[in-house]
């Protein structure tokens, strides 16, 4: 089984940034897919970025890219997400994700690991 722990959320005023880890144990970190995905009150939980096991790969939501780049450090099985230029609408609870799926995956039901969770807030 792969435990994960989101950490580094928190409130902040809009344009300023924010930096989540995400540390994985249970099992070898670099046959991980990782993710991030996100879920706004009210609304369904969107993916927000994705990278492959030797960060090679990675994938952004539209809305995210060029603000928030995905990378990871094997030698600490810690995946991260600089979050740069935040807007109030990025506010939400952010999850940490993993598969043993091999390629990038960007649906919910192909995680089979998934964190508590880490609240965003950023304010107008």
């Amino acid at each position: 089984q792969v435990q994960l722990a989101e950490s580094g959320g928190g409130l902040v005023q809009a344009g300023g940034s924010l930096r989540l880890s995400c540390a994985a144990s249970g099992r070898t970190f670099d046959s991980l897919i990782m993710a991030w995905f996100r879920q706004a009150p009210g609304k369904e939980r969107e993916l927000v970025a994705a990278i492959s096991q030797n960060g090679g790969s990675t994938y952004y939501a539209d809305s995210m890219k060029g603000r928030f780049p995905i990378f990871r450090d094997n030698a600490k099985s810690t995946m991260y997400l600089q979050m740069n230029s935040l807007k109030p609408e990025d506010t939400a609870v952010y999850y940490c994700a993993a598969t043993m799926w091999r390629g990038l995956r960007l649906q919910e039901y192909e995680y089979d690991y998934w964190g508590q969770g880490t609240q965003v807030t950023v304010s107008a």
